[in-house]
């Protein structure tokens, strides 16, 4: 079994990090440049890279998620069927039998990833956005770059009058002194404080909400496609 380390040794292998740059130095090295640079749909709204992004290296996933997703497809493989009844087609046989078969627990992340790696992915694709890559100092801006929890009073009155007290989830009249804003995308995904990441909460509402994107982005879109078109 790998010891856990600072920086894991597949994030090493797939950024072609070179072993004579310690943990500390490329965590001393990341941080300052994600601090220069911001990624341009914090800014834009969008993203300008598109699919490109998907070019980008992506960061593995941890050991125990790849191990549950490899077994389902041995379960799979030895029922001859997905867990919804359905046949395997030849294809999703041929595509389950390799990846079984390929399987290496050492291309997989032991430990979480410090976290400016995780601010530095793609909140759609997850690949590192190829800002980090090929940004320069003198295009950058900042106006977003240091985004926070404090939300301005004209965002809050703008999302109120938006909203008109009304519970975004639930669909209730909220009270004045019940009203709570929630970031769509939460802030530590990457997340701005914007009219347009922000919506009117209950508390009770607020209080069940997930720190996730998966009310937006289905987590597991592999598994779902291939469950529906066999």
């Amino acid at each position: 079994m790998r010891k856990k380390t600072k920086i894991d040794p597949a994030i090493r292998q797939i950024f072609n990090i070179p072993d004579n740059i310690s943990d500390e130095d490329l965590i001393k090295q990341s941080k300052a440049k994600i601090g220069k640079y911001c990624k341009p749909c914090w800014e834009l709204k969008y993203c300008p890279y598109g699919p490109l992004v998907e070019q980008f290296p992506l960061l593995p996933l941890p050991l125990e998620e790849a191990q549950k997703d490899n077994n389902y497809m041995k379960d799979c493989l030895r029922a001859n069927k997905t867990k919804e009844g359905k046949k395997l087609s030849k294809k999703q046989k041929e595509l389950f039998e390799f990846m079984v078969k390929s399987f290496n627990p050492n291309d997989y992340l032991i430990n979480e990833p410090p976290k400016f790696f995780t601010e530095m992915s793609c909140k759609i694709f997850g690949h590192i956005c190829p800002v980090f890559f090929s940004g320069e100092e003198f295009t950058e801006t900042k106006t977003l770059r240091n985004n926070s929890r404090n939300i301005p009073r004209d965002v809050l009155i703008k999302v109120i009058k938006r909203d008109g007290q009304i519970c975004q989830k639930c669909f209730k009249y909220v009270p004045e002194t019940e009203i709570e804003l929630d970031h769509i995308i939460p802030i530590s995904k990457g997340g701005p404080t914007s009219v347009e990441n922000l919506r009117v909460l209950c508390i009770n509402c607020n209080r069940t909400k997930l720190n996730s994107i998966s009310e937006i982005v289905d987590e597991k879109p592999l598994k779902k496609h291939i469950d529906k078109h066999p």
